[in-house]
């Protein structure tokens, strides 16, 4: 194998798995520490950079960078990343003065960002201190989008949501609520530079089997029941409730439906629960206010008595299960379950009547923009589309990410340059090594299980719809899940040259992940590991020959904990421990004025 290319920052990346896993590229390793210091307000900052909502996102993320952590590949539980997100935004200190200065002279673009939810508040939160003029139509009479209408409140308090939106409005956007645009092509008469759609996935999927349009007025769409009830055009529900579907939806739909005065509510899986898009967590709090799960029943038909919606009938499936894969499935036998209501939440779709079609903007045969998966441009120049009313449902942290992205296409596009000529991604390595045996950070595995987050009694979370049902972690949980960080960040950067091969890191390393070897073949080196590779998609460091025996150095970046034994050890500092410091390009580094090609990238 050819020496790995440590330069390239990807590699390094790949190594910190929470970061890579974010969507948005969040240093989480970084902000971990920033929380173990008491530094809150900089924890805080530093998330604000790639996610721009810590709060909101400390609460309701999907958290794709949790099944990342490589923590959890050890003892099952990952490091709760998301719950500490939260710690920053609940114990920071006031950050007005910490956000980016807007300059009064503007730059004389401007920019039309159609709903007021993630995605287009991140586009304004990037382009704003660029000196444009961000107008944001939105057709409720509140920002937030699907963040406000579509999760509850016992979920994502009003208060921590209006605070962070307040915090990108207040740079002097100007928000027109109650303001749908109810024309594409008028808009683009306006004075606008360019035209960015989030308007999320704002179509509810129906179910027509018999007795839907009989039971109209008990069967409800899951997103637009939510929005009513968000907004208090509903007040109570059926005491026997079915949901129809088992995504988060589902779950709020399930847990609302608690709190409005059901007492015995089904949530209805198609299938088994290996393939339910719900998030665990999400099932779990679901469970555990006794909402039950039942799977492996396909509807068939609403019931309806005496023009009442009285149950439904339900299909029994079997299922034939491969490597989780479904092969075969049949209907076993119908059984019909009572319910006064039923919500559906089997998915959402983008909606898209106001755009006219003679615009240039293409629509596949699914009626979904064509979009372009790096620029987030359509088919018609000046108009971009990202969060869900790009690509469909996926969740906030995608939706900020788009923001981001399309912010730069957008600045790019307003100075006539090529979208597709972006920056790249930069690194800076820096030592971490204080004095002989000192680190700048804490490098003692800690074998502590993942703290369980504290809840409001089943009692008391029911008394209102607003009650928040997480109370966040105590002091003495923080302490304690802050050190469950491996430390991925810290990278163990090998000199080559500096090797004596004394095989003091291999003979003190707790995890056996470092081997000096015999070069080869991938598949021949790996067999000549210390230890065996459990995870062959993580990337494995392979030296230069080194200069004794000619043999090379190779580590398994999957079972490193960095715990910095082998650079204390080394006599000769061929190993040291260094931060690895990844620097995203948003707007703001493209100088709209100069090609990327004539700038430098670190």
């Amino acid at each position: 194998m050819k020496r790995t290319d440590t330069s390239n920052p990807d590699f390094y990346h790949q190594v910190v798995d929470c970061q890579w896993g974010c969507p948005a590229h969040t240093d989480v390793p970084e902000y971990i520490r920033l929380i173990a210091q008491g530094r809150f307000t900089d924890a805080y900052m530093l998330n604000r950079e790639s996610n721009v909502f810590p709060g909101i996102l400390g609460r309701v993320c999907d958290r794709p960078c949790e099944p990342a952590c490589r923590r959890g590949r050890m003892d099952q539980k990952p490091v709760a990343i998301c719950r500490l997100k939260r710690v920053a935004a609940d114990h920071r200190d006031a950050i007005e003065h910490l956000l980016p200065v807007i300059p009064e002279r503007k730059n004389g673009k401007r920019i039309a960002l159609i709903g007021a939810g993630c995605a287009s508040l991140a586009v304004a939160n990037d382009l704003m201190p660029l000196g444009y003029e961000c107008t944001v139509f939105e057709a409720l009479p509140v920002p937030g989008g699907l963040m406000r209408s579509n999760i509850p409140a016992f979920r994502l308090p009003v208060s921590v949501l209006n605070e962070e939106i307040d915090y990108i409005v207040d740079m002097g956007v100007d928000l027109r609520l109650n303001h749908p645009v109810e024309s594409m092509r008028a808009l683009l008469e306006e004075d606008f530079d360019a035209v960015f759609v989030g308007s999320g996935a704002p179509k509810g999927k129906e179910l027509k089997l018999p007795g839907r349009e009989e039971g109209a007025a008990n069967i409800h769409i899951g997103i637009t029941w939510l929005e009513s009830v968000a907004f208090g055009h509903v007040e109570a529900i059926g005491e026997r409730v079915l949901i129809i579907g088992v995504g988060n939806t589902a779950m709020d739909c399930c847990r609302s439906s608690l709190r409005l005065g059901a007492r015995d509510v089904k949530v209805m899986a198609r299938k088994p629960r290996g393939f339910f898009k719900a998030s665990d967590w999400e099932l779990e709090d679901a469970e555990e206010e006794q909402v039950e799960i039942v799977v492996n029943h396909s509807p068939k038909a609403f019931v309806m008595e005496d023009g009442r919606l009285v149950g439904m009938k339900f299909d029994v499936m079997e299922y034939d299960i491969e490597n989780g894969r479904i092969l075969e499935q049949r209907a076993v036998e119908e059984v019909f379950f009572p319910c006064d209501d039923v919500v559906l939440a089997i998915g959402q779709e983008n909606a898209f009547p106001w755009i006219e079609r003679d615009l240039g903007i293409e629509f596949d045969q699914w009626e979904v923009p064509v979009v372009d998966e790096v620029t987030f441009e359509s088919t018609r120049p000046g108009v971009f589309f990202g969060g869900d009313a790009a690509f469909g449902p996926k969740n906030i942290i995608w939706a900020v990410e788009h923001g981001h992205q399309a912010a730069i296409s957008i600045h790019r596009h307003c100075h006539e340059r090529a979208l597709t000529e972006r920056l790249p991604v930069t690194m800076n390595l820096g030592s971490r090594k204080m004095g002989l045996h000192e680190w700048s950070y804490s490098n003692d595995f800690d074998p502590a299980a993942r703290r369980i987050m504290n809840h409001v009694s089943l009692q008391r979370r029911f008394e209102e719809l607003t009650t928040e049902v997480e109370l966040g972690f105590t002091a003495d949980q923080v302490a304690t899940e802050v050190e469950r960080c491996l430390n991925c960040d810290i990278q163990t950067v090998f000199a080559d040259d500096l090797c004596i091969e004394c095989d003091a890191c291999l003979d003190i390393c707790p995890t056996q992940c470092l081997s000096i070897v015999p070069n080869g073949k991938e598949p021949e080196l790996v067999t000549r590991l210390k230890a065996p590779r459990l995870e062959p998609d993580q990337p494995l460091f392979v030296s230069d020959p080194l200069v004794q025996t000619a043999r090379v150095m190779v580590k398994d970046e999957n079972l490193c904990v960095h715990c910095g034994l082998c650079a204390e050890r080394c006599p000769t500092a061929a190993w040291d421990m260094q931060k690895s410091l990844f620097h995203f390009p948003r707007a703001a580094d493209h100088d709209g004025s100069v090609p990327c090609q004539q700038r430098k990238a670190g």
